[in-house]
């Protein structure tokens, strides 16, 4: 089945307040733009070097999310650009991605990336890391960043009941800091969780944003 089949195909099976990421990592322009041609906008990378170098050949309304784990001195590669950054682990990270917006007079949407897996190669804040991020004075003074809510990924398992307790987690946690330190911001309300093999229990459990790659583009090509 061709992507934009499949892209078409896939997006009849979420509900309509759900944004689809297609994560179109490893995969050539050609590939985008039959997705893009096909309607999709939101596009999921997770290497610097990818992105910036298909960027630039691609058209200019698309909003680029960056999935990976972003290291500070990479972060001005794609400032100029890109719509959203989702896994943000650190005040220190959230300066840097501040500075640079700052350069370029934009505001760059992030997630606070949480971990919620077993695995312990998987990146992310305990909620005591991210109260004691949300509370310190010098996240007042970032005016080109906005914290829109959470990220998080599952542990690789076939035990479904395992995957839906750790979204379920990252919804409560949600909660907790929307209504801590976001109750008055509508803007706050983003729970990025679910990938191919798991979105659909992400959706029961309250996911907004899910990043889906290998059942709209195919396998990986690395």
């Amino acid at each position: 089945m061709e992507i934009n089949h499949k892209l078409k195909h896939f997006l009849a099976t979420i509900p309509e307040n759900v944004k689809l990421i297609a994560i179109s990592k490893t995969k050539p322009a050609e590939d985008i733009m039959e997705a893009y041609n096909a309607g999709q906008r939101l596009f999921g990378e997770n290497k610097i070097q990818e992105l910036i170098v298909k960027a630039p050949q691609l058209p200019g309304d698309i909003q680029w999310h960056f999935v990976g784990h972003l290291q500070t001195n990479k972060v001005k590669f794609i400032a100029p650009f890109v719509k959203m950054i989702h896994a943000v682990d650190s005040l220190k990270l959230l300066k840097e991605i501040n500075k640079h917006a700052l350069k370029y007079d934009r505001v760059i949407d992030c997630l606070l990336q949480f971990h919620i897996a077993e695995e312990t190669t998987k990146f992310g804040l305990n909620l005591k890391e991210a109260d004691d991020l949300l509370s310190n004075d010098e996240l007042t003074n970032l005016k080109n960043i906005q914290i829109v809510g959470v990220m998080g990924m599952a542990t690789y398992t076939d035990d479904m009941e395992q995957v839906r307790n750790e979204f379920e987690h990252l919804a409560n946690y949600m909660v907790t800091l929307k209504k801590k330190f976001f109750i008055d911001d509508h803007y706050f309300k983003e729970i990025s969780m679910g990938m191919s093999g798991d979105y659909l229990i992400a959706i029961e459990e309250g996911s907004t944003m899910i990043r889906i790659g290998t059942m709209i583009f195919g396998e990986q090509n690395y």
